[in-house]
């Protein structure tokens, strides 16, 4: 699941998953960290789910995946397109 934040001139985008779906450690990665692995890690929230924030220029762009632990990648169901490889982000 996606959540958004409109600032003044970037998006804050909350990227949230179930605790435990996948399993261990998950990272979102896309070209806004160069597809680093562990650069935006998604950690607990009282909730019961996990997340990560991450503030995106307005009016851009951004393609993502998740990657979790055994090299897992996975796509976000709700994501505002899908590239045919990754998930698509329009803030």
């Amino acid at each position: 699941m996606l959540e958004r934040k409109q600032l003044k001139d970037r998006t804050q985008v909350t990227f949230v998953l179930p605790a435990d779906t996948p399993p261990g450690t998950v990272s979102v990665v896309g070209d806004f960290n160069d597809w680093r692995p562990g650069a935006h890690t998604l950690v607990p929230r009282e909730d019961g789910t996990r997340a990560v924030t991450v503030a995106l220029p307005g009016k851009s762009v951004h393609s993502f995946r998740y990657l979790a632990a055994g090299d897992y990648w996975f796509d976000e169901d709700h994501a505002d397109s899908h590239d045919g490889t990754n998930s698509r982000l329009h803030t």
